[in-house]
């Protein structure tokens, strides 16, 4: 028994999203794949919405700037939180990715020092925070 260990969680870098397409497009994704222009459907799928990000780069680059967010993963811990709190300031996150906040992070502590949290993508916090933090969601 002294040789058993806690496996850690495994954290995903990706969100799974639920499409519906017409039978027509489907099958024209099918037969893409049959042959041999993508490995399966979402390596289509995939292909075609970074194809539509690309075309659409600049008009997100400028909409990130003007709305003040972060670009990517944003993790958020006790210690940065601590420091707010210490100063004084609240913290309002902006995020297009990933937003984290740690599990060692309270629900107290997030109360006292996150004023709002605005995440184009995804939120990742234990579930005592998202509760304590419901009403600042957005």
């Amino acid at each position: 028994m002294g040789d058993v260990r806690q496996l850690r969680e495994k954290q995903t870098d990706s969100e799974k999203i639920t499409i519906n397409l017409g039978y027509v497009d489907l099958g024209r994704i099918d037969l893409l794949v049959q042959e041999g222009f993508y490995s399966n459907r979402s390596d289509f799928i995939r292909t075609a919405i970074r194809k539509q990000l690309d075309g659409h780069g600049e008009t997100v680059e400028k909409s990130i700037e003007r709305h003040t967010m972060e670009l990517g993963l944003r993790d958020y811990g006790r210690a940065e939180l601590e420091r707010l709190r210490a100063a004084g300031e609240v913290l309002h996150v902006r995020v297009v990715g990933l937003a984290r906040i740690g599990a060692d992070v309270t629900p107290e502590l997030a109360l006292a020092t996150i004023g709002s949290i605005t995440v184009l993508g995804a939120l990742q916090a234990p579930a005592d925070i998202k509760a304590a933090l419901a009403g600042r969601i957005r």
